[in-house]
């Protein structure tokens, strides 16, 4: 398996969150995390920043658990960072945005992360 440094964009600090988990899940499988949600914090090993850097480096892939109304802020970052791929957790898929990232040639999956990370898809 080739490990993939990903970026969580809407961390949560609270373990019943969809986000929080995949975190645990995918530092467990030894992926690189970074996080950025509204609080700061840590989750497991990752802390949880509360603004996206837009010079963070070598990230595969975004882990979208935002609302579409707060996706927007995040594109040009997105854009930045060149990410291999955004996968838009249920609940945050978004045609426009992921129009805007097809044409800039990266790859969107409307998918779970915690579902992919379960079955070996990842």
């Amino acid at each position: 398996m080739t490990l993939k440094k990903t970026l969580v964009l809407g961390a949560s600090l609270k373990p019943e969150r969809y986000a929080h988990q995949a975190i645990i899940k995918l530092r467990h499988a030894g992926h690189p995390v970074i996080a950025v949600g509204r609080s700061a914090g840590y989750v497991a090993d990752v802390p949880v920043h509360t603004q996206a850097d837009p010079s963070w480096e070598g990230i595969d892939t975004v882990s979208m658990y935002l609302n579409p109304a707060l996706q927007e802020q995040y594109l040009d970052s997105i854009l930045q960072w060149q990410p291999k791929r955004v996968l838009f957790n249920p609940g945050s898929e978004n045609l426009i945005l992921s129009a805007q990232l097809r044409d800039k040639g990266i790859a969107i999956e409307n998918a779970c992360n915690l579902v992919l990370l379960s079955t070996n898809q990842y």
